[in-house]
């Protein structure tokens, strides 16, 4: 069976995980990122240059530029994948692994995710600067809403710290049925999947909201998450860079919402924020 592997450039770590959710749905089942080069692997049979085309046309992928498309021997894929894919360690109480991981008695907490496409797995560093501030700012006795859950890692986190409660809502079809699947795998109840944006929302109020997405749809969405907020309660945003983080904080303040602190690492940032 002959594979093809794609080369694909300008794609930073969201964007690359973007592309190979979008790639996901076209037949890619395969992919690896080098810094800001994504290579995406597919079977020559199911490879069709008007869907990946269609793909690429998403405004999202503006910048993304297909540089080469080389047949490869046939692999297996999984042996490949695992074999990159190691545990991640939050705040020295959390580990977050994939099935194939053996558990490991020593941390608190061990959160079981199986990734396939969707972004979330602590490996980038807004997930896990996001997860640093879950255990600074705890859930725990709070209902809370994730928002551009992904993989549901941090729904899954909050109600393993005791929240009472947890909607996770993505936009994507592919990651709103992974989120079921890892909320089944860590076997954690009162979370409630669905598939939608911040008119998903509707009327509904929580104490603790997280949102790791991007600047543009945080920016866009802050006065939603601020109307589901109520008195007291906590907004950890993440999905922007340092740079985007006056922006960000500026748009807070015009929804009455309090600045209160935030993380960065590789120039990535999660910010909270208080409403009184």
């Amino acid at each position: 069976m002959a594979w093809l592997e794609l080369s694909f450039a300008n794609t930073n770590e969201v964007v690359a995980d973007l592309l190979a959710d979008a790639l996901g749905q076209v037949g890619f089942n395969s992919f690896s990122q080098n810094e800001d080069t994504l290579l995406a692997y597919i079977e020559e049979a199911s490879f069709s240059k008007e869907a990946l085309d269609e793909v690429l046309k998403r405004p999202v992928f503006h910048e993304v530029e297909w540089v080469s498309t080389e047949v490869v021997p046939e692999k297996n894929w999984n042996e490949v994948w695992e074999s990159n894919y190691d545990p991640v360690i939050i705040n020295s109480r959390c580990r977050v692994r994939a099935p194939f991981h053996q558990p490991d008695p020593n941390y608190e907490f061990d959160l079981l995710i199986e990734p396939r496409m969707s972004f979330g797995t602590a490996h980038h560093e807004t997930t896990a600067l996001v997860m640093q501030l879950m255990f600074q700012y705890p859930p725990a006795g709070k209902h809370l809403l994730d928002m551009g859950c992904g993989t549901a890692i941090l729904a899954i986190l909050g109600m393993k710290m005791h929240a009472l409660s947890a909607v996770a809502i993505d936009i994507d079809e592919w990651a709103y049925a992974n989120a079921l699947d890892n909320v089944e795998l860590n076997q954690v109840s009162s979370v409630s999947v669905e598939m939608g944006d911040a008119q998903t929302i509707g009327h509904r109020t929580f104490d603790y909201i997280l949102a790791n997405i991007n600047r543009n749809i945080l920016l866009a969405d802050i006065r939603h998450y601020t109307q589901a907020l109520l008195s007291g309660g906590y907004l950890i945003l993440s999905g922007f860079y340092t740079e985007d983080l006056e922006a960000i904080r500026q748009e807070a303040a015009s929804s009455c919402l309090t600045y209160v602190e935030h993380l960065s690492l590789n120039n990535w940032v999660a910010a909270v924020f208080y409403r009184r």
